[in-house]
């Protein structure tokens, strides 16, 4: 476990929020890490994950932006390195990319996007992680892959600083790929409660000793849905209760390998948030 605990929550996606003074809100509570997920069809108004994450990023000075998780088919892989590279320049080196194969195949056919089969989406992953590491380390670059494809591509400049790539991942297969490629893991404790997440973690380890990592190395992220509320209903995938009940929720959570929990708020932005500062996370510090 980390010698300091690191802590991140989630930004709401409504465009009746202003992403700015929810960043500066989180920053100033003691937050480490701002996130947004990435669906971007739908009726319900919404912001595009990486401008609001941009503008989230312009309004604060300390506090890490990442995404949780880019779906890989939204964006070209060589658009999302260039992308990916201009934030974390403009950003100061906060920017976190979060990155999976993509799960909805609704969202993708309503955009007109390639449907692929679990094996096809973990193939056309992997293709694109190796095109983005590959724009990242100076081109050109050719690669003719079975889904990607670039030719003589080049980014300038290239990243002054390591981007961390954290892969939102599953399967056997994906989970694997991140102990050989990822710097983190990013599961979500609705889809990974913690007997999963626990073999996924062992199966990450595993893979990164194969690929002579050294799986301390990783960053082993957890997205947990949590309210801290005395009279909140518990309902599955989620932890909630007044302050003592989430935190010996939570404590096991981090004993068990959770290095960088991500706390998503149940839509309660502002006093969820500062609820958690001040009731929860520094009794979970003192136990990491």
């Amino acid at each position: 476990m980390a010698d300091r605990l690191r802590v991140g929550v989630t930004l709401r996606t409504s465009t009746d929020v202003d992403p700015a003074a929810e960043a500066r809100h989180a920053e100033s509570l003691g937050f480490d890490l701002i996130t947004a997920m990435d669906h971007l069809p739908g009726s319900a108004p919404s912001f595009e994950t990486w401008t609001e994450l941009t503008w989230a990023a312009a309004a604060t000075e300390r506090i890490l932006v990442g995404t949780n998780v880019l779906g890989m088919p939204y964006r070209h892989p060589a658009v999302t390195a260039k992308m990916a590279e201009t934030l974390q320049r403009l950003s100061g080196g906060r920017l976190v990319l979060g990155i999976g194969g993509g799960g909805s195949n609704a969202e993708f056919a309503a955009f007109g996007l390639p449907v692929r089969e679990r094996k096809g989406k973990v193939d056309a992953f992997e293709e694109g992680v190796e095109i983005i590491r590959r724009l990242w380390a100076g081109g050109p670059v050719t690669f003719r892959g079975k889904h990607y494809s670039v030719e003589d591509a080049e980014i300038s400049p290239t990243p002054e600083t390591p981007i961390p790539m954290w892969f939102g991942s599953y399967g056997p297969r994906s989970v694997a790929l991140a102990g050989r490629l990822a710097d983190g893991w990013i599961p979500s404790y609705r889809y990974a409660p913690p007997e999963r997440w626990r073999e996924g973690r062992d199966r990450i380890r595993k893979a990164a000793e194969e690929a002579g990592r050294d799986p301390d190395d990783l960053d082993y992220g957890y997205n947990i849905g949590v309210r801290v509320d005395e009279r909140a209903e518990q309902r599955p995938g989620m932890i909630a209760g007044p302050p003592g009940q989430v935190v010996e929720e939570l404590v096991p959570l981090l004993r068990m390998g959770v290095t960088f929990p991500v706390i998503w708020t149940a839509g309660q932005g502002v006093e969820q948030r500062e609820r958690l500062a001040a009731e929860v996370l520094p009794a979970l510090r003192e136990a990491a």
